[in-house]
Parts: C-alpha cells; structure tokens; sequence
C-alpha cells in the first residue's frame, strides 16, 4: 500500500485508510475491555449472591449437627473442611486482585486495564516462573486436592470429584498451532489486566459453585439414604398382645424406618401408668432400649411420647404398645459366653438355662462340663477326641420334665504369635530399643483372655551366629552380637517358648518376629 511509484496524493490517502483501520481497532479493544469488566462486575454480585447461600446453608447445617449429631455432625465436619479451604483460596484472590488494581484511582475505568504489565512482571521471569506465581499455582491446587480428598471417600460425589478436578486443573494446554504451552502461560501471560481480573473472579465463582455443589449433593446423598427402602423394616401391628386358640388374628403388616443415627431427644414413657425412669430404659443405635423387669403373668402396656427437636420446635411422636408375659416355657436357652464353638485345653464360660424354669430344676450334661453355680458352668473338651460335642438339658415345672440340646463345634487353640515390645510380625527398632525390649508371646483376635509366658528364643543376626536365650530379654552374649550388626541388618526372633497357667495342652509354635535395625 505503501510501496510503488505512487504519487503524493495516494501516498495520504493510503496513510489515512491506516490510521482509520489502527482507531476502528482501537475502539473495539476499548469496547471489549469494558465488556470483560461488566461480566466482571456482574461475576462478582453473582458471587456475593452465593457466599450468602453457602453461609446460609452451613448456619442451617450446624443446627441440625446441634440436634441430631449422630446423623449430621460427619456431614458437618467433610462441609467444615471444604468451607476453610474455600475461604482461604478465595481470600487468595480478593488479596491479589486489589494488589493488581492498588494504583488504578478508578477501579471501574476498564478501559485503561489495557496492559498485563502486573502479572508478567510477578508471575513469569523470561520462560520461568517467579515465587508468586508458583503460589498462584499451588493455591490452585491445594483446593482442588483438598476437595477431592475429602470427597472420596463419599458416596455419590464422584461426578462432583470428577467437576472440580476438570474446573481447576492445571494441567499445559495446546494453543491452536497445536502447541502446548503451560496452564499459566496459556491464561494469563500477556492478557490485558482487566481480562485476568475476570479470570480471577470467575476462579472464586467456580469456588463458591463448588462449595455449593458439595454442601447441596451430600444433604441430596443424605436424604435419598433416609428415604431409601433398605432403611425399612416390617412392622406387626395387633390389637392386642395375646390370643386364644382358633380366635380370628387382625394383625397388619406396616412399614417401620430404621435410622441408627436418628435418636429422640427426650423421652417420656410410662409402663402400666407408671412412669420409667432413665435407668429403665437407654437410647442405642435410634431405638430406645427398654430395661425394665417383664412382671405378672397378664398384657402390658406402654406409653407416651419420643420427643424430637426440629429446626428449634418440638415434634412428639406418640407411644401405645404392649407386652405379654407368659408362663411354662418349653424350650432351653443354652449359650456359649464368649462364643458359638468350644476350645480345647481351656475352661469356656458358658450359660445354660430353660426360660421360665429356676435353675436349681434344670440339669445339663456332656463330657467335661460341669455347673459352677446357678445357670453358669465350665466345658473343657480337652479329652474329647471328635469334632463336635453336644449338651442334654432337662428342666422340670409342675412335675413335668422337658429337654432339649445344642451341638457346639470344638476347635484348636490358635497359633501363638511372637512380638517384641509389644509388636509383631516385621518390626523397625534402634538398637539400643532392642536390647531392652521384652520378647513376648500372644493370641491374634482370640475371645480368650489368656496371658502367654515367654521362657526362651532363639536370636539372630545377620552373619553372625544364632544365640539362644534362656527368659525373655536379650542376655549379654545376644547384645554382643547385636553391637556387630550393621544399620539396615536383619533381626530374627525364633523358636519362641511360650506357656500359659490357663492353657492344658502343648501350644502351638510361636510365630517369629523379624526386626529391621534403623541405627
């Protein structure tokens, strides 16, 4: 345009047509930065809007954690933890957006937020970035981490996991040449300052979005399990508590909720009229636990009220049941106290009894069991060759006699396992912890209460030879060896001798334990 044998004429008028083309550009990038800061302003009232809400809604939320604990105070505390780190992001940026806008006297002039002078010279030096703008990058990071954290172990939140992981990656992007360039280049280097304030702004909406997300689908995830038929139950609903033969039953099945985090927050019941006290009865799993004696012979009844506190106003729901009590059982109650099965080379608890029937007229018999007193009695099948031994019980009311039995399996003594201060299997000590420490001898998730004796092992170095030690502590000559043994050596405790008062036969071998010296 400008080249050729043009003449003077041509040449202003071609000068002209450049000068209109550079203002008309001028006057659309004037345009556009005054768009980008109109959606900012309307970004920002958007997100006081919601700031409102959350807060809103967590004041709602630690009410119900007030009145129902059980049920919302884990909800609370996963909505506690992702509130700090939406606040401290967020404040974040409310912080670095006044540091970019600090020397502009009208923060609402964007048409002079032409240049991004303030993050090219405090987030990049050439191709690297500075200290701020690595912090810009983890503070990133530290929300969206945190919040998936705390999300995964929570049901119906992976799409929310999935949302905020896209929302705030960082990950390089590829420009349009097909390029990849990295996240903070990609948004923020050489953009205008009013177009990285809308960035910025729009970044705190995506946090409080995400805030509102959790907050709104783990009350969702909440109320969808309260209501879900797997919390329900069948009810029987009578007319009455008892019956005679060949009368017509009314009885109705009804659907009941069961919640053990919803519990009452008062009680008042009365049985026969006569109201209970709070050592009558205890509020376990959302049901309230009855502990009062069955009485006569006859229909019981119970009523009142469960009382539960709703947004600050009481709510009673009302209580008409009754019980029967009835006579002449004709079956036995035979329970082993600590377990279904028997073991051998040890006394087992057990308790043998018929409903209804006082123990000095019941009588029960097997090998190796004897009463120790009223329905309490010992089996030691340690003399019992099979697999299996069953127990007769006879009871007798009115001078007639009833019976029945119980087959129990009868097993082994588990296998010991050997420890070292109190710690099995592969075991990291100093050297000087180990000479200390006691070698003992114990049963892994055993019913039995049995304590173990340790009277000699066998010791081990790596390279050096093995010493046997007769008690439960290293001697001299096993310390000797263990000043040889280098920083990272093998350590084992072997053929431990383990014994027991309660035990009446030979145990099993004692599992060794293996220590890795860290010094």
């Amino acid at each position: 345009m400008a080249g050729g044998n043009l003449s003077p004429r041509q040449k202003m008028i071609n000068l002209m047509y450049l000068i209109f083309i550079a203002m008309l550009a001028l006057n659309m990038s004037k345009e556009v930065l005054s768009a980008f800061g109109l959606m900012n302003e309307k970004l920002t009232e958007s997100n006081e809007a919601a700031t409102s809400r959350n807060l809103s809604f967590m004041a709602g939320l630690e009410q119900k954690a007030s009145e129902q604990p059980e049920k919302y105070q884990p909800l609370k505390s996963k909505a506690d933890q992702i509130h700090v780190l939406a606040s401290n992001f967020d404040k974040y940026l409310e912080d670095l957006k006044a540091k970019m806008t600090e020397k502009i006297e009208n923060p609402r002039d964007y048409e002079i937020m032409d240049t991004g002078d303030y993050l090219d010279n405090n987030f990049f030096k050439g191709s690297k970035l500075k200290p701020e703008g690595e912090e810009f990058l983890n503070q990133i990071n530290t929300f969206k981490n945190g919040v998936a954290e705390i999300l995964s172990d929570e049901k119906g939140m992976q799409n929310v996991v999935k949302d905020v992981k896209k929302k705030f990656g960082t990950e390089p992007e590829v420009n349009r040449d097909g390029v990849k360039i990295d996240w903070l280049d990609y948004h923020y280097k050489g953009f205008p300052l009013v177009a990285s304030l809308t960035k910025m702004t729009q970044l705190q909406s995506d946090i409080k979005t995400t805030e509102s997300e959790v907050l709104s689908n783990m009350m969702q995830g909440t109320l969808s399990s309260e209501v879900s038929m797997t919390n329900y139950t069948t009810l029987m609903e009578t007319s009455k508590s008892a019956y005679f033969n060949n009368e017509q039953f009314d009885g109705e099945i009804v659907l009941g909720r069961k919640d053990t985090s919803t519990k009452p927050n008062r009680v008042e019941l009365t049985l026969d009229g006569r109201a209970l006290t709070e050592d009558q009865y205890a509020i376990e799993d959302g049901k309230v636990k009855l502990k009062i004696n069955t009485g006569g012979v006859g229909e019981h009844k119970i009523e009142g009220n469960l009382i539960f506190l709703e947004d600050g106003v009481e709510t009673l729901v009302p209580v008409n049941q009754s019980f029967a009590t009835v006579a002449k059982p004709n079956s036995a109650t035979i329970s082993a106290d600590k377990m279904n099965v028997v073991y051998r080379g040890v006394d087992n608890p057990m308790t043998i009894s018929f409903a209804g029937i006082a123990d000095n007229n019941v009588s029960a018999s097997a090998p190796g069991l004897r009463r120790v007193s009223g329905s309490k009695y010992m089996m030691n099948a340690t003399t019992i060759k099979g697999r299996e031994v069953t127990i007769n019980v006879t009871g007798k009311i009115e001078g007639t006699s009833v019976g029945d039995r119980a087959t129990f399996r009868i097993k082994d003594l588990p296998k010991p396992t050997g420890t070292v201060r109190g710690e099995d299997g592969t075991v990291k000590m100093q050297r000087k912890s180990l000479e200390i420490s006691t070698v003992g001898a114990k049963f892994d998730d055993f019913d039995f209460e049995l304590a173990l004796n340790v009277t000699g092992f066998k010791f081990k170095v790596s390279g050096q030879p093995t010493v046997e030690i007769n008690g439960n502590k290293l001697d001299s000559r096993a310390k000797q060896v263990l000043s040889k043994a280098k920083r990272g050596s093998d350590v084992q405790i072997f053929d431990i001798e383990a014994r027991s008062s309660g035990v009446s036969v030979i145990l099993k071998k004692v599992s060794p334990v293996f220590i890795e010296l860290t010094d």
